[in-house]
This record gives C-alpha cells, sequence and structure tokens, in this order.
C-alpha cells in the first residue's frame, strides 16, 4: 500500500503487509457500532402498526389471517411473520441498514 501526500512537499510511504494488517485489527478494536435511531410504533389503526425511526416513516406491520405482514419505508415488502414482536424486529434491523444516515446516538 502506498499513501501520496499532495501536500506542499510530496511523500511517499511504503508499508509492508504485516502494518497494514496491523493497522486495520487496531481500527476494527476501536471502531463501535453505531446505536441505532430510536424507533416508535403507533397502531393507526386494528392490526395496522406504522414506524416511526428516528423522526422518519419507517414502514408498516399488517395483520391479515394470523400474519403479520412488513413493508418498509420504501413500501418494499420484507416478509411476513406469526408475531408481532418478530415482524417490529425484523423492520427495526432493516431500518437500520437502509437508513444509515438516520442512526443516531440513543439517549
Amino acid at each position: 500500500m502506498t499513501i501520496i501526500s499532495h501536500d506542499m512537499h510530496q511523500v511517499e510511504v511504503t508499508l509492508d503487509t504485516d502494518t497494514v494488517d496491523t493497522i486495520a485489527v487496531l481500527e476494527a478494536q476501536v471502531a463501535h457500532t453505531p446505536s441505532r435511531a430510536v424507533l416508535t410504533w403507533s397502531e393507526v389503526e386494528t392490526g395496522l402498526w406504522s414506524a416511526n425511526y428516528g423522526g422518519y416513516f419507517g414502514g408498516t406491520v399488517d395483520k391479515r389471517d394470523g400474519h403479520y405482514f412488513v413493508s418498509d419505508t420504501f413500501g418494499q415488502y420484507v416478509g411476513d411473520f406469526r408475531s408481532l414482536e418478530d415482524a417490529q424486529s425484523r423492520l427495526a434491523e432493516r431500518l437500520h441498514i437502509v437508513l444509515p444516515s438516520v442512526i443516531r446516538p440513543v439517549d
């Protein structure tokens, strides 16, 4: 790996593979997983829940025929689940991925 700086003075640094691997391990130890935005649920009508993810519409869970059908913030089908808790949990996981700019520290 070679790094070239385009400052006033041009400096070239070459690192061997072991050094690059060591840096990667140290960065991984320092890095932390960002917290998820606050997720709140509202039952907008019987059998239909709406998610608010960090102030944004997150999607819905719709109960039909004993199953809970999940759609995300973009209206994309996420899946159907046997329990409301599983459905809401799966949508929360999906939102953490598809709305990364919404991720904020949780109080």
